[in-house]
């Protein structure tokens, strides 16, 4: 082949290449509707619970802030994404979608401008919804009140600030269509597959994320790190050193206190709390899945090795002290506190058994929010009245009453860490 042959090879080439590339980011946009579809009240009724499964409110509504109107910032390790306002006004807001809109966005993560969404909105999870549960939520959502809330800018580290090249992320990574019943479960387990697969979207918080931010392959529900937060394994649960069971994995999920494990904190409070108000059948379905999964042992990562020191004498009576004097009013043995909620002892608390020392650390930095009208649980954040040195002896003085074969090998790195997240 002559060069004019082999230039007009090479140009073919990028044209062709820059054409799929360009089909390939673009999305049209699709038509405002001036007035959404009519809808009824019991359709009204089932959305709201299906928005209370997806957690909407947990990532649309920032402190303070009015309902689903969005500029809740978080925090990916690519940026800073603010959420956007999800009420019916018609200038800030979804006022202007038609349900096709809404069901491209929650299905490919495409809005109805044509711009791509960022995968830290989980449509990856949502598009496994029923078109039932769809059409329901955006009746919910559309029978709201508006709210006018601009979107804020967000912040997002070069090349992740360039939207249409999520389309190649989605290209690698959005796979699964609506999830289908098996055939040998019962209904219950079936309905906990889907929300728990679907509109709870457990996997994108309990699974570890690779470079590009999409879920490892494999390793679904194998645990993973939110807003410096431990997001445990929900596999092996009911195998577990310290195993759940279904009520004790039902009242966490609901936002109580688990016998013998304590209650929600964190990320996953807010996610409790809203557990809470669905009906009880739909979390019994979530903990009967849960609870049938078998535990991840990849083979490389080996059994820990037990650690038989004796906590020092001195680092013991310290420790005693601290808790007496910081914790002992509401976790002590005879602490009223323990009576009122049921709150188990410190030890047998899933923080304090984790292998890892970061929720136990962030709980007592952080405390937990009491719930408006309810009588517990809650807790005081220690940040300011603990330093650093107080919570080392506090930490290593518990976790050596819960696990005393296995201290905590990351405590003084974790508590380096929250520190300097916290300036």
């Amino acid at each position: 082949m002559n060069k004019k042959g082999l230039w007009l090879g090479g140009l073919t080439l990028a044209v062709c290449g820059a054409a799929l590339a360009g089909a390939l980011m673009w999305r049209p946009s699709l038509p405002p509707v001036k007035q959404p579809a009519p809808r009824n009240a019991e359709q009204i009724r089932r959305g709201a619970l299906v928005v209370e499964a997806g957690d909407c409110a947990v990532c649309h509504t920032r402190p303070g802030g009015e309902y689903l109107s969005g500029g809740l910032p978080l925090a990916t390790p690519f940026g800073t994404l603010y959420s956007t306002n999800i009420t019916p006004d018609d200038r800030t807001g979804m006022g202007q979608w038609s349900l096709e809109a809404f069901e491209r966005a929650m299905r490919h993560g495409v809005s109805r401008d044509g711009h791509f969404l960022y995968p830290a909105f989980p449509y990856a999870h949502y598009r496994r919804m029923s078109e039932d549960d769809l059409k329901d939520a955006y009746a919910y959502l559309m029978s709201g009140p508006p709210v006018d809330s601009p979107a804020r800018p967000n912040q997002m580290n070069f090349p992740m600030n360039i939207r249409p090249l999520v389309s190649f992320w989605n290209l690698l990574f959005l796979h699964g269509a609506q999830a289908q019943p098996e055939s040998g479960q019962t209904a219950q387990w079936n309905r906990g597959r889907y929300l728990v697969e679907g509109a709870g979207h457990c996997a994108g918080c309990h699974s570890p994320l690779n470079l590009l931010g999409a879920e490892k392959s494999g390793q679904s529900l194998a645990g993973g790190t939110v807003d410096g937060w431990e997001a445990p394994s929900l596999l092996g649960l009911a195998q577990a050193r310290k195993p759940w069971n279904s009520q004790q994995l039902v009242d966490y999920l609901r936002g109580e206190v688990a016998a013998d494990h304590g209650a929600a904190a964190g990320p996953m409070r807010p996610v409790s709390l809203g557990l809470g108000k669905m009906p009880v059948s739909d979390v019994q379905a979530i903990a009967e899945y849960l609870l049938s999964l078998g535990a991840h042992t990849p083979a490389e990562t080996p059994s820990p090795t037990p650690d038989t020191r004796a906590l020092d004498p001195t680092a013991r009576n310290e420790g005693a002290a601290l808790f007496q004097a910081a914790c002992a009013g509401c976790h002590g043995a005879g602490a009223p506190m323990r009576l009122i909620d049921g709150r188990p002892d410190l030890a047998d608390t899933s923080a304090l058994r984790s292998a890892s020392s970061r929720n136990f650390v962030k709980t007592v930095r952080e405390g937990i929010a009491m719930t408006p009208g309810a009588s517990g649980p809650g807790m005081p954040a220690f940040a300011a009245l603990l330093n650093d040195a107080q919570l080392t002896v506090l930490a290593t003085y518990l976790r050596a009453r819960a696990e005393p074969d296995h201290p905590w090998a990351d405590l003084p790195e974790t508590i380096d860490d929250l520190r300097e997240d916290a300036q």
